[in-house]
């Protein structure tokens, strides 16, 4: 099924879960907010009667989710020639919708790639044509390995990959942050710091520790609002709980990449980052033109499934 087929069918056969992601909807709960080190964590919790989200978006599994389960697959696309770097082929022939966003990391194949776009597979899709971005600038391999999930990247390389869609300016950041952390990596690639044992178990301790907090909440947060020092790092909400659940462990690995390398303790007032949701969450209108110049927005049959903001 070729790329614009497969776009429409989609679209087709989503249905809305709620049309918009506004206060309607939505609260935000600023006495629920956890603390650990560089990053605070505000839930968004959905309102209302019922669960978020309609049947077709509660069935559907998260890109990590359906790697684990063997419910898709992902190979590179034909022959090892470099104009297959921005695709990937992906083969669902699940019963499964699965729901895949932009800034997720996979390591293998001939380089390491990153997903450039938020994309919904649907059911016996077959196969699809992934866009990605290399995040390894300096290994293109005859041979691929297997692909394996990671994480998603941290805020400043998902707001350069949705804000400017270039693999040049993707390249300049990922070796902006390499040169600033001393790291030595062969293959520029973005992730050679989970070799570093040190790094890995402060990271994991943040993880640990803000997992454990959703673990003892509630099936109604679609979303979190992230701080670090002075400022918003970013925010990610979702049309459906489970959505939020099966990217909650990769959206914050990335958030705290973002927190133990360009943050700081928290400081900022609940005053300002209300300030900061209401240029979005107040209505329509303004989510429109604020996450324009300040995010990105992902919309299926009419409805708004995913919103991230920097």
């Amino acid at each position: 099924m070729n790329r614009l087929l497969f776009t429409i069918f989609v679209v087709l056969l989503v249905q809305p879960a709620f049309c918009q992601l506004t206060y309607d909807n939505l609260e935000v709960n600023y006495d629920s907010a956890w603390t650990y080190k560089n990053l605070k964590v505000i839930p968004i919790r959905y309102k209302g009667p019922g669960s978020p989200g309609s049947g077709y978006l509660k069935s559907m599994v998260s890109f990590s989710q359906a790697l684990k389960k063997g419910l898709i697959t992902v190979q590179e696309r034909g022959t090892s020639a470099i104009e297959n770097v921005h695709w990937l082929s992906l083969y669902n022939n699940s019963d499964r919708n699965i729901f895949i966003s932009s800034g997720e990391i996979l390591s293998g194949g001939r380089q390491d790639r990153m997903v450039s776009r938020d994309t919904i597979v649907h059911a016996k899709s077959g196969r699809i044509d992934l866009p990605v971005m290399c995040v390894e600038e300096g290994r293109w391999s005859e041979r691929d390995k297997k692909f394996v999930y990671q994480k998603m990247a941290n805020i400043h390389v998902r707001k350069v990959l949705d804000q400017s869609k270039s693999q040049v300016q993707v390249w300049k950041e990922i070796n902006n942050q390499l040169t600033l952390e001393k790291i030595n990596s062969k293959t520029l690639s973005y992730l050679p710091k989970k070799t570093d044992k040190n790094a890995i178990k402060q990271h994991n301790d943040y993880l640990d520790f803000f997992l454990s907090k959703f673990q003892h909440s509630d099936s109604s947060i679609v979303g979190i609002v992230c701080i670090s020092g002075d400022k918003i790092v970013g925010s990610d909400i979702f049309a459906a709980s489970n959505l939020f659940y099966g990217q909650l462990s990769s959206m914050l690995s990335g958030y705290i990449d973002e927190a133990e390398f360009f943050g700081t303790a928290p400081v900022l007032t609940n005053d300002a980052v209300r300030k900061y949701l209401d240029q979005f969450l107040t209505d329509e209108q303004t989510q429109e033109e604020f996450v324009k110049k300040n995010g990105k927005l992902f919309k299926a049959g009419g409805s708004v499934v995913h919103i991230t903001t920097y």
